[in-house]
Parts: structure tokens; sequence; C-alpha cells
């Protein structure tokens, strides 16, 4: 899905809402993104991302500004820059609404461009009800949104 995206990584913050253990943010380590960025709720597995953040070590590793929170992705307060948003269903609708809402919210306070990556989109419905995100790509396997810039 990354590879896809008509961007320069360079210019964006890729946050993962749900990161459980920091195995996506690894991954997306290989980009040349600004910054790279797990909201995970769970104590347990935050501490376990942290650790893996710190101890990973790969040639083909290309940001090393990686930072995991513990804290609710539903009062996550989203940066003014450009962002890579990815999705793996970390919440239950009423959350993922929220989460948009949020979103929707933070692009009215400061227009800039907002993909998200929404990997097994079992709340599609949720992000195709935005008024800011028009679906630009997409399988059954995955979806991706962006906003009109």
């Amino acid at each position: 899905m990354l590879a896809a995206l008509p961007i320069d990584f360079s210019k964006f913050t890729f946050i993962d809402l749900g990161s459980g253990k920091g195995r996506t943010l690894l991954m997306a380590s290989d980009y040349p993104f600004q910054r790279i960025v797990g909201i995970e709720l769970l104590p347990e597995l935050n501490r376990t991302a942290c650790e893996n953040l710190t101890n990973y070590r790969n040639p083909s590793q290309t940001c090393f500004r990686l930072e995991s929170i513990c804290a609710d992705a539903r009062d996550f307060e989203f940066p003014a820059g450009p962002i890579v948003l990815y999705l793996f269903n970390p919440l239950p609708e009423s959350g993922l609404i929220e989460v948009i809402r949020n979103l929707e919210k933070s692009f009215r306070d400061c227009p800039r461009s907002i993909f998200v990556l929404y990997h097994t989109p079992l709340l599609e419905h949720v992000l195709a009800h935005s008024t800011m995100l028009k679906k630009i790509a997409g399988t059954h396997q995955y979806s991706v949104f962006s906003t009109a810039q």
C-alpha cells in the first residue's frame, strides 16, 4: 500500500492507530518518513513496542524517528503536517467514528494532505461518509482514502 502512494514520504508523518507491538511501525521505517508514531492503548503492548523500536536494526531502514505512545486513539491529537494514517481495524465502529471526526476537525483547523490506509476495511462505510476523505484506491483487502488537495 505504501509503495503505491504518490508522495514525498519525507514530508509526511506515518501514524498507526492500534500499533500493538510495533511491527507496522518497523515496516514503515523502510520508507523515509519525517516521523513514525504508533498509538497503543494497552500498556504492556506499548512497552513491547518501545523495546522493539529501540532494538530494531535493519539495513533497509530509512526513518529513525520512531515512537510508540500509550494512549487512547480517540483522544489522539493529529499533528499539523501531512499524514499517512494506517488502520487495521483498531476500534469498534463508535470509536472509529470519533477518530474520523477528530481527523476532520484537525483537517479543518489545518488543511493538508492526509492519506488513510485501511487494511481489511470492515468499517469502510465510516470513512466513506466523511466529507473530507475520498476513496482513491482499494481492493477487498485494503482501501486508500485521501483528502482532496
